[in-house]
């Protein structure tokens, strides 16, 4: 068996490829590292380093030739997935997101590929009011990173109606773990939070604290992208702990953890927007009650889709996948010289 990972060198691309690695099966890794670091394919027994191909999804020639040389299983991590981004530059994150896909069902279809897995998002979601969400039916997203993943799976359903092909589409809830992004300018909230009471500074939340989103620990959702390699036909399936947790929970589990008494600024979600200018160029203006919504929305997915079809659930609560966090990124930014930090 081979599977084929794109997005190889993202946080979760690399941790499915060392989970695959360590199950003594044979992968292919590709990223075009626009997103992804070096960083992530080191392990302590494994760097993958020099064998991810460094390519793009939307290259057909180099796609076609990867699964042409036989790949039964094709995780498709890659894609732009930060927010701003893709809202200051639609056209680059559909060409990427959405023809990308394409591109890869494409070839999948070509050449055979026994099961295409889709990481989606559970941002597909946003203008539910009704929880835990649940995937048959949700009103369509606004914003343009979950419209672009919302397109990839009608694409995705297409293929496997039209093909016969097996495509399972993963609705990834915050995932979090171990190799966690905490040092680039905007990190994701748990890599951010560590690394500021890590150095006894006071993070800021943009937020009253009390906003509560899903998490689901990096390594159930590997476990769960194992399991739907059995997907027949088409499937949608979130990928969550069904349950919520507020900024101030999450704070104030990780301070107990790593013994910090540091007091938390919070300010107007409008403050936050304030770093990506891009955002309010142009005739039409975004909106602010959208980027408002986006800062503080709920989130909490059903996942008794998984348990019920693929005999899946969350093994990791939240204590223990943040202990582990913590653990691996004080060390690194341990390593840190005075400038990285």
């Amino acid at each position: 068996m081979r599977a084929l990972i794109t997005g190889a060198a993202g946080f979760i691309g690399s941790q499915l490829a060392y989970a695959l690695y360590k199950r003594n099966e044979k992968i292919v890794l590709l990223d075009n590292f626009s997103y992804g670091k070096e960083d992530n394919l080191i392990f302590e027994d494994v760097d993958f380093r020099k064998s991810v191909i460094k390519g793009d999804i939307r290259d057909k020639n180099l796609v076609s030739k990867i699964i042409e040389n036989g790949i039964d299983y094709v995780y498709h991590i890659a894609g732009i997935a930060p927010l701003p981004d893709c809202q200051s530059n639609p056209q680059e994150a559909i060409d990427v997101n959405v023809l990308g896909t394409v591109n890869m069902l494409e070839f999948s279809r070509q050449f055979g590929v026994k099961a295409f897995i889709f990481a989606s998002t559970n941002a597909m979601y946003e203008n539910e009011t009704e929880f835990p969400t649940k995937e048959d039916s949700f009103l369509p997203p606004t914003l343009i990173y979950p419209n672009t993943k919302y397109a990839a799976e009608s694409f995705c359903r297409s293929y496997a109606i039209t093909y016969g092909m097996n495509i399972a589409c993963l609705r990834f809830a915050n995932v979090y773990g171990p190799h966690i992004d905490c040092l680039r300018k905007q990190p994701p909230f748990v890599g951010y939070m560590i690394r500021e009471l890590f150095f006894n500074r006071v993070p800021t939340f943009y937020s009253n604290g009390s906003q509560a989103r899903d998490y689901i620990y990096v390594d159930d959702l590997i476990d769960l992208a194992v399991c739907v390699r059995s997907v027949v036909g088409f499937d949608a399936i979130n990928v969550s702990s069904n349950r919520s947790i507020s900024v101030n929970e999450m704070y104030k589990i990780t301070q107990e953890i790593m013994e910090k008494d540091i007091p938390a600024n919070f300010e107007s979600p409008e403050k936050y927007w304030e770093k990506y200018p891009d955002l309010y160029k142009g005739k039409y203006r975004i909106k602010s009650e959208i980027l408002e919504h986006e800062v503080n929305k709920y989130s909490c997915c059903d996942n008794q889709k998984a348990l019920e079809c693929y005999g899946w659930q969350p093994q990791v609560d939240i204590v223990e996948g943040l202990s582990n966090v913590i653990q691996y990124t004080c060390k690194l930014l341990a390593t840190l010289t005075a400038e990285e930090k």
